[in-house]
C-alpha cells in the first residue's frame, strides 16, 4: 500500500477548511490545517506536508509572504487556491514561487487532479538532478547538451538548450516571464519578454510538429510558459 500523503490546508474560513477536510479526506489524503500565515509557517516546518492548499487572503498577513518565505528553505508544492482572479496577482503568486493556482469556486475533480499533478511534478524535480530529463517523447542530455525525439537527434544553439533543459526540469509548473529571463540571462534582463519569445518560438519551430499549436511548449497567456508534464 502506498504512503498516505499529507494536504496542509491554509485558509482563514473555517468553513473552507471543514469543506476541504472532507473532500480530501475521502481521497484517502491525511490533513493538516492553519489559518494565518504564522500558524502555516510553523506546521510546515514541523510537519513536513507533501502538498500545500493557501489561500492568500489570511488574516495576519498576504499569502504570498507565506510562500516567498518557505522558498527560502523548502520546495514544497503550494497550490494557491483564492477567489482573486487578477492576472497581476496570478504572476506575483508564480513569481513568488506558486506552482499552481486555482481561482474559487473550483470542481473538487480539478482540485484533486492540480494536487496529483504537484505531488508528481515534485517528484519529477527531485530526479531532476540527474543529468537526463524525459518529457513525452523528448530526451534532454543535459551533461552532453544532446536532445532527441522518438530517438531521432534534434539540434540546438546552447542557450536554446538552456531554455529547453530548464522548462523541461520544471515540467508541469507554470513559469512567469520573469522567473525564466532571471533564472537563464540574468536579473538584467527580468523584464526582456519579447527576447524570451524569440528564443520560445525558435524552440517550437524546432521540437513541435506544430509551432502554432503545441504540445510540448505550452504559453500561459499574460503569466509565461509551461512545459507539458507528459
Amino acid at each position: 500500500m502506498s504512503e498516505r500523503r499529507v494536504v496542509l490546508i491554509i485558509d482563514g474560513s473555517s468553513e473552507v477548511l471543514n469543506s476541504l477536510k472532507s473532500v480530501l479526506e475521502a481521497n484517502n489524503y491525511g490533513i493538516s490545517r492553519a489559518s494565518t500565515v504564522g500558524e502555516g509557517l510553523k506546521r510546515i516546518a514541523a510537519e513536513s506536508p507533501d502538498v500545500v492548499l493557501l489561500d492568500t487572503a489570511l488574516p495576519d498577513s498576504d499569502g504570498k509572504d507565506l510562500i516567498k518565505r518557505v522558498r527560502e528553505w523548502s520546495d514544497i508544492p503550494i497550490i494557491v487556491v483564492s477567489a482573486d482572479q487578477r492576472e497581476s496577482e496570478k504572476i506575483a503568486a508564480f513569481d513568488f514561487g506558486a506552482d499552481d493556482y486555482i481561482n474559487k469556486p473550483f470542481g473538487v475533480g480539478e482540485l484533486l487532479a492540480r494536487i496529483r499533478a504537484a505531488l508528481r511534478h515534485r517528484t519529477q524535480r527531485k530526479s531532476a538532478e540527474i543529468s537526463i530529463l524525459r518529457v513525452c517523447d523528448l530526451e534532454l542530455d543535459g551533461e552532453r547538451h544532446r536532445a532527441t525525439r522518438s530517438g531521432a537527434r534534434l539540434k540546438f544553439t546552447p542557450r536554446e538548450f538552456n531554455l529547453l533543459f530548464f522548462l523541461a526540469k520544471h515540467a508541469g509548473r507554470v513559469l512567469t516571464h520573469k522567473q525564466i529571463l532571471t533564472a537563464l540571462w540574468g536579473p538584467g534582463h527580468s523584464e526582456d519578454t519579447q527576447y524570451l519569445r524569440v528564443y520560445i518560438n525558435q524552440l517550437r519551430r524546432k521540437v513541435e510538429d506544430c509551432p502554432d499549436d503545441p504540445r510540448y511548449i505550452l504559453t500561459e497567456p499574460g503569466i509565461g510558459y509551461r512545459m507539458a508534464a507528459g
